[in-house]
């Protein structure tokens, strides 16, 4: 039985397809997504800041995958990239994509101090210095870099919008709809200076352990309008005829274990973090 908000999604969750039956996990001490415990992470000095630089001439198009929508982008080039921070190389971006909940209560995939937020967005980012193609890369040490952010309720966000105008049109699985000129930037929140860092693994299939994770302190807003069109999607196909609304599309979160979570500020000195 459902006794509380997270452990409601956990059951709602395993519905999905992808959760159902054993998973395979490639050497499995180093999973993701994971509880940030602040207090227990350690300032890095060293740590400087992201540099980002995406040119929204390579946004492609938006596909629902029948777990999630992705907003893919031309990765042929190093036009749109990340690097600093914890990170050695350069990085292309490969698409983002979103995780949310059925209600505002949950739906990211990382918590900080164990609170949730009702949705989260990874910015996918493959090694262009050390490895010729994403299918590559996914598989290779240090071969990942995954920007993440939180969604937190407020007042609307206006560079989400032009994405959330578009997604109608990719309700059903499977379902591929032309989506240019974006740039991922106006997602980002006002401070990427603050941010905290771990060695993970992707959170869908096949869950390797090549992660550099980025997760920024400080969350965007959006209103409760556009989280409801994001839970209008369908898990489902048009074909199919049991309908399944697209929400808690999201992993459970994996033990810490002794992995370190290092952060780009001092949390003693800047107090409680900004998401809280």
């Amino acid at each position: 039985m459902c006794t509380s908000a997270l452990e409601a999604a956990e059951c709602i969750m395993k519905m999905h397809p992808m959760w159902q039956g054993p998973l395979a996990v490639p050497g499995g001490d180093r999973q993701s997504p994971i509880d940030i415990a602040v207090r227990k992470t350690q300032w890095d000095r060293q740590l400087k800041p992201l540099e980002m630089r995406y040119d929204p001439r390579t946004c492609q198009q938006i596909w629902n995958n029948g777990y999630s929508f992705m907003v893919e982008y031309d990765d042929t080039t190093d036009r749109s990239t990340v690097k600093g921070g914890p990170l050695e190389d350069q990085y292309r971006l490969c698409q983002f994509h979103f995780h949310w909940g059925e209600s505002n209560a949950w739906g990211s995939e990382h918590s900080v101090d164990r609170r949730l937020f009702p949705a989260e967005l990874h910015l996918v980012h493959w090694n262009s210095d050390k490895y010729s193609l994403f299918e590559e890369a996914v598989m290779e040490e240090n071969g990942l870099g995954v920007v993440g952010v939180f969604l937190k309720l407020g007042k609307r966000h206006e560079g989400l919008q032009k994405l959330v105008d578009a997604l109608p049109a990719v309700r059903h699985k499977d379902s591929v709809v032309e989506f240019g000129r974006f740039d991922p930037t106006c997602l980002l929140p006002e401070n990427t200076e603050d941010y905290w860092t771990y060695y993970g693994s992707l959170t869908t299939p096949p869950l390797t352990e090549t992660v550099t994770w980025m997760v920024m302190k400080q969350p965007i807003e959006v209103s409760h309008d556009q989280l409801a069109v994001f839970r209008s999607l369908l898990f489902t196909s048009a074909e199919e005829e049991v309908q399944r609304s697209m929400v808690n599309n999201f992993r459970v979160q994996q033990p810490v274990g002794g992995r370190s979570v290092r952060s780009s500020f001092d949390p003693f000195q800047h107090g409680e973090p900004s998401a809280l």
